[in-house]
C-alpha cells in the first residue's frame, strides 16, 4: 500500500511554473477560474456563487489525504492561473486520477503540459504510483489531446454514467502505467 505524506507540501517548479499548495489568498483567483463559462464546461461540478464557497473547497482539498492539489501559478506573476492535482488517491491500489484546469488566457501556450509532465514525474517517481487515471467528457477534445501526448491509453468509454444538473453525460477513462525501466536502460544511465 503508499504510504503518502505531503508534509511538508512539495512544491515543483518548472521553467515557467510554480506548482504549490493553493491558499486562502488565492481565493479570488480560484473563483474566477471556478467560475469561467469555458474553464467549468467540461468539469460537471457546481460553479460557487460565493468566495466563501471557494475557501470552503481549499480547506477542503488542503485536509484531505487521499488528493494532493497544486495551484499552478507562473513565476514572474503573482496569483494563480489555475490548479492541477492527483484526486481520488487508492493507496491499496497504486493509483490516483489526475485532474487539471487552466484559465483560458493560458490556453494554447503549453502551461498545461508543461505542468503535467512535472504532476506526472511526481506521481510515479515520488508518489510511486503505478497508474494514473484521466476521466474526462469526451466532447472535451483539447483534454484528449493533451492525454494522447503524454500516451495515456483510453480504457473505457461509459454512456451515461455522470449525472450533473439535471443531465446525464457520458465518460471516457484514460489510463498511464508506470513506464518499466529494463535493465538495458539502466545498464546505458551515466
Amino acid at each position: 500500500m503508499l504510504e503518502l505524506n505531503f508534509d511538508p507540501f512539495p512544491v515543483l517548479e518548472t521553467e515557467r511554473l510554480i506548482l504549490r499548495r493553493i491558499t486562502m489568498e488565492d481565493a479570488k483567483d480560484f473563483f474566477v477560474l471556478r467560475t469561467d463559462e469555458d474553464v467549468m464546461k467540461y468539469i460537471g461540478r457546481p460553479k460557487p456563487n460565493a468566495i466563501n464557497e471557494v475557501e470552503e473547497l481549499i480547506n477542503k482539498m488542503n485536509d484531505n489525504t487521499m488528493r494532493i492539489q497544486w495551484a499552478v501559478a507562473l513565476k514572474e506573476k503573482a496569483g494563480i492561473i489555475g490548479t492541477i492535482g492527483y484526486h481520488r488517491i487508492e493507496k491499496e491500489h497504486y493509483r490516483a486520477e489526475v485532474g487539471y484546469m487552466i484559465h483560458p488566457e493560458y490556453w494554447n501556450k503549453g502551461i498545461t503540459s508543461e505542468a503535467m509532465k512535472t504532476v506526472i514525474n511526481f506521481g510515479f517517481n515520488e508518489m510511486n504510483l503505478h497508474s494514473i487515471e484521466a476521466d474526462i467528457n469526451p466532447d472535451n477534445a483539447v483534454s484528449k489531446k493533451l492525454l494522447m501526448k503524454f500516451n495515456f491509453i483510453r480504457e473505457g468509454y461509459f454512456k451515461e454514467n455522470y449525472f450533473f444538473d439535471g443531465e446525464f453525460f457520458d465518460t471516457e477513462v484514460y489510463s498511464l502505467l508506470k513506464p518499466i525501466i529494463t535493465s538495458e536502460e539502466i545498464n546505458t544511465q551515466p
